[in-house]
């Protein structure tokens, strides 16, 4: 198994009330601009705060980043800042026996780890995932929609493509 691009494993047994800071180096930054199909990633930077329960790590804090996404419409550069905050529990894998699994609310955020060693890089990478808009648009991205014929409702609805096979 491949490491993540932005490994940063924590010893469940070493967790102190000091925040711990992330921030990716250049090569990580790459990495996870590939990963993620992003222009770039500038800056990535967390900061959490750990507490160790008696059957849980939980993790608070905030997730900074600069990256630039291509335009879902133009596919123009799109420089983006994204500040979120980050909430989740770390928790030993168990077994599961049920063949499906329904989860509560609070579990959503339950990231399973093996051991004592879980890995705080990954989560924030996949928090940055989450906080990425996919159709995220441009200033150019009404110029462009009109260019190709999708400026109005009419033209881009559900019922465009079968208008455009039924006028073939």
């Amino acid at each position: 198994m491949t490491a993540p691009e932005f490994s940063r494993p924590i010893d469940d047994r070493h967790i102190t009330d000091k925040p711990v800071t992330l921030e990716a180096t250049a090569e990580e930054r790459r990495a996870l601009a590939r990963r993620f199909q992003l222009v770039a990633v500038h800056q990535l930077q967390a900061t959490v705060t750990l507490e160790r329960g008696s059957d849980a790590v939980g993790a608070k804090g905030r997730l900074s980043a600069s990256i630039v996404q291509s335009c879902a419409v133009s596919g123009e550069d799109l420089p983006v800042r994204i500040d979120e905050p980050l909430a989740f529990r770390f928790v030993p894998e168990r077994p599961i026996e049920e063949e499906e699994l329904e989860l509560e609310a609070e579990e959503l955020d339950e990231i399973w780890y093996d051991g004592h060693i879980f890995d705080l890089g990954e989560a924030v990478a996949q928090s940055l995932a989450l906080a990425i808009d996919p159709y995220a648009t441009g200033p150019e991205a009404e110029r462009v929609r009109q260019e190709v014929g999708l400026s109005d409702e009419a033209a881009s609805g559900p019922f465009a493509a079968l208008a455009a096979l039924k006028k073939s």
